[in-house]
């Protein structure tokens, strides 16, 4: 079984950890959007042109859920960090790094959980049980039970959309020392 009490964080290393495109506004995050869009290596680029309005109703809603069960979210947004690690997903940018934070640092109603990336777990409609949700801690940790981690048994991303759990958080306390765009 994956280490289930490490929480990972992966960045470009020209932007800095925790380089969030929701914090910035509106027209700054789509030049930011634009640069990416330029580097057909990136996995970045490959997004729609509707990718932040689509970004900001999905954390939104994610927010919100987060509430509905007792979560405690500072920010209106939040920063996205992946339960076990992915070491793949370094692949994404050209300098690839990778953050490590022990899960139990962080208060329990400040991160939320999605069995899968934030954006399929809220948009697919496939009625696979853990979509269109978001977990508390004890309530992920049951569906591992029940499901294992995505990044073991899907890490090609071949059985659907869920290729690991991501975890957002929603406090800068514990990731303020690492985050910062460069």
């Amino acid at each position: 079984m994956m280490s289930e009490h490490y929480l990972y964080h992966y960045y470009e290393s020209e932007r800095g950890s925790f380089a969030n495109l929701s914090s910035l506004s509106d027209e700054m995050a789509q030049k930011v959007i634009n640069d990416l869009k330029r580097d057909s290596r990136l996995f970045a680029s490959q997004r729609s042109e509707t990718y932040l309005t689509i970004r900001r109703e999905v954390e939104s809603t994610a927010r919100a859920l987060f509430i509905m069960k007792g979560g405690k979210p500072i920010n209106h947004y939040p920063h996205n960090m992946t339960l076990g690690p992915c070491h793949w997903i370094k692949d994404w940018y050209r300098n690839g790094q990778e953050l490590k934070i022990a899960m139990d640092e962080f208060e329990d109603q400040s991160i939320s959980f999605t069995y899968g990336d934030l954006f399929p777990t809220m948009r697919y409609k496939d009625g696979k049980p853990y979509r269109g949700n978001v977990y508390t801690k004890p309530e992920i940790l049951d569906l591992i039970q029940q499901y294992g981690f995505p990044q073991e048994w899907n890490a090609d991303g071949s059985h659907g959309p869920e290729r690991y759990i991501e975890v957002q958080i929603w406090d800068e306390t514990i990731i303020g020392k690492y985050k910062g765009w460069k």
